[in-house]
């Protein structure tokens, strides 16, 4: 991937998102639902677009919300629904087209109390705390949110009653239907005006913040970080959490500074991400250079990206811990810290995360329990408690309650940042400083991902490669040991393949949200491996999805 000159440094703003034209584009384009790019489209995480391309606009959301409500009724789910939003520019008109229909629909609707931002993981939390001890009568929700997305970017997800990203044949009913909504042209869609949907007997504010911060202590140990004094630092990056860590902070009596508070859709504050974006991405070295250049004000720092279910962990030893050490150092300490959870519970991980994981959780005699790309595949093992932590590579993970029961079933990114200062408290050690003791034991991971531009027909092609396609018997001077195309743990497509060798592997599968495609890559050997080992993925993938390529990704400027 080549890097932008502009990455790292403050956003210019020549590339800043024009927000008037955004939403003006928004009420004014008119998607064809004849266009691919312009129909409804649910990836891993919802539909995402920018109303700049048709992809993202009021049609979108009319249709989407109309075909939730449908579906709702086929499944007889009469309970409230929790409705969030980020502060992408998109989010408010989003969120108030979506209370139009749904107050039209006659659903009973919980908006946040003040307008205030509502993270994804506290509309889960939600959903599953009011659904507690019910059979009947639940409640869902729906987030709007394109995650740490670019600014012109805006997103919707719809969470059923299990609290979690909807499964596959949830979002295929509601994007079959959204989508028969658009070819009529919007026929069949309920609405009201927003004025009357937000008088109406339907419409409640729901105090999430409280409900959600007054109930963290029953998922992390706040009184050994508390006690141990430590100094804090917190970057919500302009995001849903903003005003929720000093809350977190005042209740719980910890020592953590909030370094900015700043709420602007532009999101001008950013340093820009590797390809010239601002992206609000914790993970990302580029996109973190605010708070990685303040790491020695604090003993612990970290970052959620901007619906708050992705983070980032900075520690002054090492600057940005990499996701998936992060998630390693945090099954390395959970599983013997918390006695109340099941013997039996195990440890998630995707398919593209690092095998590291794989040795740790062996180290903690866990069962691994490996799936495809998306949190949807872990819903219903955190619901019933066997699954104790679950994680992916790209900053995502949570887990059960310090009694071993559901804390919710998404995504939280609230929860894994104040874990690192839990571990810390209890240790002694900063996160980085216990990975490093992994090396020793088990061996040196080098990891990478690398993106690579793909056409829609191209992605198609790579979500159904099979093992069969693939003529090659050695992976960078290794025997080829496996080919997957459904994940060990639950059988389900990967929607790409994934090749294994004695010390290092690659899996590619196309994006959900963008035409590119990703190459996952680890070696156990050095950093040279690796650089083989993608070179080979490339060739290995161009001969399939674009024979006519005689060229490979330069992966020295990545």
């Amino acid at each position: 991937m080549k890097i932008s000159p502009l990455a790292g440094k403050p956003a210019p703003a020549g590339i800043l998102v024009n927000v008037p034209r955004l939403v003006t584009a928004y009420y004014t384009g008119v998607p064809d639902p004849k266009v691919p790019a312009q129909r409804v489209a649910f990836g891993t995480s919802g539909h995402r677009g920018s109303s700049f391309n048709l992809a993202f606009n009021e049609w979108h959301i009319l249709a989407i919300t109309q075909a939730i409500c449908l579906y709702r009724k086929s499944k007889n789910i009469v309970g409230p629904l929790y409705l969030g939003i980020d502060t992408h520019a998109l989010s408010v008109p989003a969120c108030a087209t979506a209370l139009e229909v749904l107050a039209a629909n006659g659903v009973v609707v919980m908006l946040a109390e003040g307008d205030e931002y509502t993270p994804t993981p506290v509309i889960s939390h939600a959903i599953l705390t009011y659904n507690h001890g019910r059979t009947t009568g639940l409640a869902d929700g729906i987030v709007i949110t394109p995650s740490h997305n670019p600014p012109h970017d805006g997103g919707f997800k719809y969470n059923p009653p299990n609290g979690g990203p909807a499964g596959t044949f949830v979002t295929g009913w509601i994007e079959a239907k959204a989508n028969e909504l658009l070819e009529a042209r919007l026929s069949g869609v309920k609405r009201i005006p927003y004025a009357q949907a937000l008088r109406a007997t339907t419409t409640h504010r729901h105090d999430y913040v409280t409900a959600y911060v007054n109930d963290l202590g029953n998922v992390i140990d706040m009184d050994i970080i508390r006690g141990a004094k430590l100094h804090l630092g917190v970057d919500p990056l302009g995001g849903a959490g903003v005003h929720y860590w000093e809350r977190i902070a005042e209740y719980h009596e910890l020592g953590l500074t909030v370094v900015s508070e700043v709420v602007d859709p532009t999101f001008s504050f950013m340093t820009v991400d590797w390809d010239g974006q601002i992206r609000m991405d914790p993970s990302s070295p580029y996109a973190m250079q605010r708070l990685i250049g303040m790491k020695d004000q604090f003993d612990l720092s970290f970052a959620c990206d901007t619906d708050h279910d992705r983070h980032g962990i900075v520690t002054k030893s090492e600057g940005l811990l990499p996701p998936n050490h992060d998630l390693c150092v945090a099954i390395s300490y959970l599983f013997p810290n918390r006695p109340k959870w099941s013997k039996s519970a195990a440890v998630g991980k995707t398919i593209v995360s690092s095998q590291m994981i794989d040795r740790i959780t062996a180290k903690v005699d866990r069962k691994l329990f490996e799936v495809p790309v998306g949190f949807k595949w872990f819903v219903e093992g955190l619901l019933d408690g066997s699954l104790g932590f679950v994680g992916e590579e790209s900053a995502g993970s949570v887990f059960l309650r310090l009694d071993g029961t559901v804390w919710t079933t998404d995504k939280d990114g609230i929860v894994p940042c104040l874990l690192a200062a839990e571990m810390t408290a209890r240790t002694g050690c900063d996160p980085a400083n216990i990975y490093r003791t992994f090396k020793g034991e088990f061996g040196e991971s080098f990891y990478e991902r690398v993106d690579s531009p793909a056409t829609p027909e191209q992605k198609i092609c790579l979500a159904n490669l099979l093992p069969g396609q693939v003529t090659n018997t050695e992976l960078a001077g290794e025997k080829i040991l496996t080919m997957l195309s459904r994940a060990p743990g639950n059988d389900a497509p990967i929607g790409g393949l994934k090749v294994v060798a004695k010390s290092g592997w690659f899996a590619a599968r196309p994006s959900g949200t963008e035409n590119i495609y990703k190459i996952y890559a680890e070696s156990f050997q050095s950093a040279d491996h690796l650089r083989r080992i993608q070179e080979e993925a490339q060739i290995i993938v161009n001969k399939i999805i674009a024979p006519e390529a005689n060229s490979t990704t330069d992966f020295k400027d990545k």
